[in-house]
């Protein structure tokens, strides 16, 4: 007996999806985790986990902080590149800060949760930071002394042109002082709470200082990457950090220099990206060789 044509279309399409479950849903999902499992490979699979003492510390592919219950490095150990994932190096939240450089103006409201910094200040706050920890000039074009981006709003007679009315430095509060007491003649006023200066009519005007062309602090240890999860620092960023981390241990800082060195990669193939530091390792082989005083 022969089947309706619609019920012989219907049994084909459920045993094409049975076929399909089975190859894509199980036997294709196994596949992958044998050939994972595979010498060579098996690490990787498993999530390149480092264990020390039998415990498991972290993972080489994936960074994260070396901080104390407050939030402040631990100056003892080298200290890994700003994340914006999430609170700091999370899986699950990985993303970036979606900033651009045009971002430099601070939202400052009178609730702090509705309160935002602009990513010229993240920049400026961080290098200064980093430099008061490891001893150096965090001074940086277009910011501060105090740590926030340099910007003012100037306001003009008429609009765009004409002489200049007021000047408000938009990313500085009360108490703090302005960056610059006057600008062409008019003196800056700070900003105030839950203010939009640029609906007011200011022309946002960056204002470059005078901190040296190079900053002491490098760029990765002021900005966060676009995955937040990066393992490594630059060479740079682990020289600047070497005399301390040997002051804190007692140690010679040749010799950590040296385990900076040891714990370098180069450029993949050779000629692509640019050398890294991995922060976890380096740390590790640190306690391993130079217990903390």
């Amino acid at each position: 007996m022969r089947l309706p044509t619609w019920i012989a279309q219907h049994l084909a399409a459920l045993r094409a999806v049975l076929v399909f479950t089975v190859l894509l849903g199980l036997v294709y999902p196994l596949v992958l985790v044998a050939v994972g499992q595979l010498p060579g490979l098996n690490h990787k699979a498993d999530g390149s986990l480092i264990e020390v003492g039998g415990s498991t510390v972290g993972s080489s592919l994936i960074g994260q902080s070396f901080t104390d219950a407050d939030g402040n490095p631990v100056p003892r150990y080298f200290q890994s590149r700003p994340s914006a994932a999430g609170d700091g190096y999370d899986p699950t939240s990985t993303s970036a800060s979606n900033l651009g450089p045009e971002s430099v103006v601070d939202t400052i409201a009178s609730d702090p949760e509705e309160s935002s910094e602009s990513l010229l200040t993240q920049v400026c706050a961080r290098s200064k930071a980093v430099g008061e920890l490891n001893g150096v000039d965090g001074s940086r074009p277009f910011c501060t002394d105090d740590g926030v981006g340099a910007v003012l709003a100037v306001f003009r007679a008429d609009g765009l042109t004409g002489p200049v009315t007021r000047v408000v430095s938009v990313n500085q509060v009360a108490p703090a002082t302005p960056f610059v007491s006057s600008y062409q003649g008019v003196t800056v006023e700070l900003a105030q709470p839950d203010r939009d200066y640029v609906a007011e009519g200011g022309l946002i005007t960056p204002i470059r200082g005078d901190a040296p062309e190079k900053p002491a602090v490098p760029a990765d240890a002021v900005t966060a990457s676009g995955s937040g999860l990066d393992p490594q620092i630059s060479p740079a960023y682990a020289e600047l950090q070497v005399n301390r981390v040997a002051r804190e241990r007692g140690a010679d800082p040749a010799a950590v220099r040296k385990l900076v060195e040891e714990n370098t990669t180069g450029r993949s193939l050779g000629f692509m990206g640019e050398p890294g530091v991995n922060v976890l390792e380096l740390n590790i082989a640190l306690d391993r060789r130079f217990a903390a005083r």
